[in-house]
């Protein structure tokens, strides 16, 4: 009996291992197209050897920059300051026989020079085509012809679970090849508004980034951009660029050198359980739209603030990060269907999508007079001055100090605009007054605010 039992392991763990992925092919197939990226400048990058990460970017999302070397006839030597030159490395692969390569914006950020060298040795001076640092996506182009090249297939095929496998030069180590598996799509990272990053726990490191991600058909379905880290290197959590938005920013990078983005025209914030209650939703989903400017393409197509945005172009939008990505992908002078819900009741408007403009929104910061307090809330409000009220351009009134009370339950601050309260317009005192003293008691509500200069609802509930 102890026999047949052993037996009946053996058997099932060999039949586990023979199931396992065999990489040689796809890697002997695809591996010369993968090329090596190094740059010098003649002064240090703003991103050190220490890693130094730009402003706003947590320390646990970290680019894979790499460190600067010192010049290869000398590998001990130490940098002499800014004026020295130095080299970064990176990855990337060969999309075109005739010399064009992606890789990522952050490889080539500041650069004087780049150099790629192939996997037969061979190295080339390569010219920036155009580079995007809202996808960290670039362009090269070097002068050779019947290279070999990756083929490139589709990242909305993508299944979690699946096994991909990445080739880079992590640290250095040329032509490295690490495995893994898919563990989510669709990942929204602070500050990365427009790609819906790939997840996979397949060991990259600095100096894979721009580097391709395959699928078992060999071909290329992510960049390799980021990791999440608290050392530096790898934990575990690797993040790529799907190839279907890389491929659309390349277009666009070969014909023009730079990258229009679809702009709907609004702000937009998550749906949490209590403001899907106090707007009547049977579930927490949808970009919940807490600012519509003025002449905007969604503006112009009747969206108002208040509206939650479902789908677009008949896409679910589960989360308010789901929509930049979406948006973002169609071409100015578009049109896109939007199903919104407005006041519990599922709309559908057609928007013609415009193109995303380079400022945003400006801040008010002025005292105003004339208080008042709502001993219901718990809150002193002023009216808005005529400078703030052109600044914001919006009607309101200023919260200019919050005491126990729902509103600070609610999360209200010094200095917050309050613009509506349960989808009453507030353009004064009077209104506020008015619209506070017929709250219903016990039920959440929506209540929207400035703060800052940048729009969003919080839940308010009145326990009188």
């Amino acid at each position: 009996m102890k026999y047949l039992l052993c037996s009946c392991l053996v058997f099932i763990s060999s039949a586990a291992l023979a199931q396992l992925p065999d990489f040689t092919e796809l890697v002997e197939d695809a591996g010369p197209a993968v090329v090596n990226i190094s740059t010098t400048q003649k002064q240090a990058s703003r991103y050190g050897g220490n890693m130094e990460l730009p402003q706003g970017v947590p320390d646990i999302f970290r680019h894979f920059f790499g460190a600067p070397q010192t010049p290869r006839s000398n590998p001990h030597s130490a940098p002499r300051g800014n004026s020295q030159q130095r080299s970064s490395l990176g990855s990337g692969f060969i999309v075109s026989k005739d010399g064009y390569i992606l890789t990522n914006n952050h490889v080539i950020d500041g650069a004087d020079q780049i150099f790629v060298r192939l996997n037969d040795r061979r190295e080339f001076e390569a010219r920036l085509i155009g580079s995007d640092a809202s996808s960290d996506l670039a362009l090269l182009k070097i002068e050779a012809k019947y290279l070999p090249i990756v083929e490139i297939g589709n990242s909305d095929k993508l299944k979690v679970g699946e096994w991909v496998v990445a080739i880079g030069s992590p640290f250095g180590f040329d032509y490295s090849v690490t495995a893994g598996i898919v563990s989510a799509k669709g990942r929204s990272l602070p500050n990365e508004n427009y790609v819906p990053f790939i997840q996979t726990d397949v060991a990259i490191n600095p100096g894979n980034s721009g580097g391709p991600l395959f699928n078992l058909d060999g071909e290329v379905v992510g960049i390799n951009s980021q990791i999440y880290t608290r050392s530096g290197g790898f934990m575990g959590l690797s993040f790529a660029i799907p190839m279907n938005v890389a491929m659309d920013v390349m277009d666009q990078l070969k014909e023009t050198g730079f990258v229009t983005r679809g702009w709907l025209g609004v702000a937009i914030q998550e749906v949490d359980k209590d403001l899907a209650e106090s707007f009547g939703l049977k579930k927490a989903a949808g970009a919940l739209v807490s600012q519509v400017v003025q002449n905007g393409p969604a503006g112009d197509a009747g969206v108002k603030y208040g509206d939650i945005i479902t789908e677009f172009n008949g896409k679910p939008v589960i989360l308010s990060s789901d929509l930049p990505h979406l948006v973002g992908r169609v071409r100015p002078g578009s049109n896109a269907r939007l199903k919104v819900v407005r006041h519990g009741k599922t709309k559908m408007l057609t928007v013609k999508i415009g193109a995303l403009p380079q400022e945003g929104l400006a801040e008010a910061a002025h005292q105003p007079a004339n208080q008042v307090k709502s001993n219901r809330l718990g809150i002193e409000v002023s009216e808005l001055s005529v400078d703030q009220n052109k600044q914001l351009d919006t009607d309101g009134v200023l919260v200019k100090s919050v005491g126990q009370g729902p509103g600070a339950n609610a999360g209200l601050i010094s200095g917050d605009v309050i613009t509506m309260v349960y989808s009453e317009i507030i353009r004064n005192i009077g209104d506020f007054e008015r619209v506070i003293s017929q709250l219903p008691s016990g039920r959440l509500v929506p209540m929207r605010i400035v703060r800052r200069g940048a729009p969003m609802f919080i839940s308010l509930r009145v326990n009188d």
